[in-house]
């Protein structure tokens, strides 16, 4: 830190103003020692922060025996458990680097990732032990938090061999603000990850860029479900839990989150665009499954009205008077029962990031009194650096910067980022961390946008991303495939082609949940993907919604040929990243022949010709 740069600091509930989150989480855990600080559904596992506290101590002077010195970088591949909290926790009490993989990633990945790190121990669990030696890398130790495992020690090992001539306060305490709390791995949908460094003083800057608008403490509660090496949960979750107080109920696995909530009824919840939409699907079909015809029609009615009251509410329209009635009465018999049944019903700040978020998926929450609050923000900002609120959501719109966070578009229309949230720089890459980062301070987010009147930016696409066709338009593909996904909750991915191509065509991929729902409903239960792709209902369905998203698009942005894929796209396979973005270059790669297809004078039977 330079002698004119201000010094960063959070203002912890305690009332003192802290540098570090070790800082932090050593003052948090003295405030209510005896509350839950971490937790899993059901309270199977449950740690004070007493507990938390002294586990974190152990965990570190272990792994002081083991060699860790300050600096030191330790891999971290495991579920979303406690044992993440404490053991990354306990790493950053020595001044060394815990990282996060995630949990897809394949030996020839953690490779890379562990040598780029340069790390030579591993924090992992059994099932991922195999894949953490077929890496090739030589690591000093494997470290298992949940048993027994040959070639490795157990976590409970290594909290009873301590060092006891090593001074645990003193090491905390020397930590200063610049030093790497983490390295976020980015998803690398265009090539390599890049290791961002992120500091002490990025994740205090981002805690702080938000306290005049986030009031949250040990009252507040929320689920982490989300990947360990994605900023999102980095930030929202662990971060929150230390700074803040607040409690973490933790899922091992994602697909399991819907059914958490009603047992930790979040008051902060965060998701990403698809899980959103995965829970609106959810509800609608639910509601498709009621079999009395009463509350059928008194579902329906309630979320009509529900939609009418979002329409107006993000219009800026006064309801008026008979809607305002109608719309408590729909409330009190219909909508707090669907947002008690979700789990949802005590949440105080719901949010949604890391990609764009259809404006239907907004107005159908907004109706449901469960505004969601857009964040935009990246692995390099540490998270949000601009945000909507509950009273201005803006639809269409990231919001306005967070405290702190200045903004400005570049000539060719990049957001350019330029605050103390912003990385240290990419590991190992200094000319990336140049090319990026400007002598001035200002970051190039690789993202185009532009920025209204009042400070509120709307981003129109990734720049590396947008469609040029070859008459020259430019077309952001993200809008295109959102259209789409607003219309059936059958559609789990779409990705727009037309790039240098006459007009834009698609891939579309179901969603497995709708499929076997549909499956059901079609009389052949056991029908895979793959088997329905090709049935008549099903290609209708995801016909109308393809002609219901050109509808509101303009007519060279419109999709005129699409193909259903024959399988599911999981998070962190070839089609998507751990943390659901479209890997367009190996999707485009992949599918070849398809898209080939689409653009034949006579294309096969997959191909659907919309005109």
């Amino acid at each position: 830190m330079s002698e004119n740069t201000p010094d960063t600091v959070f203002h912890h509930p305690s009332g003192v103003a802290v540098h570090t989150t070790v800082e932090a989480f050593q003052l948090t855990a003295k405030m209510h020692p005896d509350q839950v600080a971490l937790r899993t559904p059901g309270g199977i596992q449950e740690i004070t922060w007493r507990e938390y506290a002294q586990r974190v101590e152990a965990i570190a002077l272990g792994l002081v025996t083991l060699g860790v010195r300050r600096g030191d970088t330790v891999g971290l591949m495991l579920r979303n458990r406690p044992e993440f909290h404490l053991v990354d926790t306990a790493i950053a009490h020595l001044g060394a680097v815990p990282f996060s993989v995630y949990n897809t990633s394949a030996p020839e990945q953690l490779e890379y990732l562990f040598t780029d790190a340069a790390t030579r121990i591993v924090v992992t669990e059994q099932a991922f032990i195999p894949v953490v030696k077929r890496s090739g890398v030589d690591l000093a130790h494997i470290i298992v938090v949940d048993g027994p495992a040959e070639g490795a020690i157990e976590l409970r090992d290594v909290e009873a061999q301590p060092d006891d001539e090593f001074d645990f306060q003193a090491a905390w305490r020397a930590i200063e603000s610049d030093d790497l709390v983490t390295l976020i791995y980015t998803s690398g949908t265009t090539g390599p990850p890049k290791g961002v460094e992120i500091t002490h003083r990025n994740v205090i800057a981002a805690a702080e860029s938000v306290s005049a608008e986030l009031d949250a403490g040990f009252d507040d509660r929320i689920i982490s479900y989300l990947p360990a090496a994605h900023i999102a949960d980095r930030v929202s979750s662990h971060g929150a839990n230390q700074l803040r107080g607040i409690q973490i109920t933790s899922v091992a696995d994602p697909r399991e989150f819907a059914a958490a909530l009603p047992d930790v009824r979040p008051t902060i919840f965060f998701g990403v665009p698809r899980v959103w939409q995965k829970i609106k699907a959810g509800i609608e079909v639910k509601l498709a499954e009621e079999t009395s015809p009463v509350k059928s029609k008194l579902a329906g009615w309630a979320l009509d009205v529900a939609a009418r009251g979002a329409k107006a509410d993000l219009a800026g329209r006064p309801r008026g008077k008979a809607l305002d009635v109608q719309y408590q009465v729909a409330d009190r018999l219909v909508l707090s029962k669907v947002r008690a049944a979700l789990g949802l019903d005590q949440v105080e700040l719901a949010m949604s990031g890391a990609a764009s978020i259809p404006v239907e998926v907004i107005e159908f929450f907004v109706g449901l009194g469960i505004p969601i609050i857009e964040v935009w923000g990246l692995s390099e900002t540490t998270g949000a650096a601009t945000k909507t609120s509950a009273d201005d959501l803006r639809v269409g719109t990231v919001g306005k910067a967070v405290g702190g966070v200045e903004l400005k578009i570049a000539e060719d229309g990049e957001v350019l980022v330029r605050a103390p949230i912003v990385m240290r720089g990419y590991r190992n890459k200094p000319e990336k961390t140049a090319e990026a980062i400007d002598a001035d301070g200002w970051f190039a987010t690789g993202d185009v946008g532009t920025i209204d009147a009042e400070g509120n930016l709307t981003i129109v696409d990734r720049k590396k991303e947008l469609i040029i066709n070859e008459s020259g338009k430019n077309m952001a593909p993200s809008n295109i495939e959102n259209a789409v996904k607003a219309f059936s909750s059958l559609v789990s991915q779409v990705v727009a082609i037309g790039d240098n191509k006459p007009y834009v065509s698609a891939l579309v991929a179901l969603d497995p949940d709708v499929c076997a729902l549909r499956a059901k409903a079609l009389g052949v239960p056991a029908a895979q993907i793959a088997d329905l792709v090709g049935r008549e209902e099903i290609v209708k369905e995801v016909a109308e919604a393809v002609r219901a998203g050109n509808a509101k698009l303009s007519r060279v942005e419109q999709i005129k040929r699409f193909v259903i894929v024959p399988a599911a796209w999981d998070p962190g396979g070839d089609e998507l990243t751990p943390t659901m973005k479209l890997r367009r270059k190996p999707i485009a790669a992949k599918y070849a022949d398809t898209i080939g297809d689409l653009y034949a004078e006579s294309p096969g039977p997959a191909v659907i010709n919309l005109g």
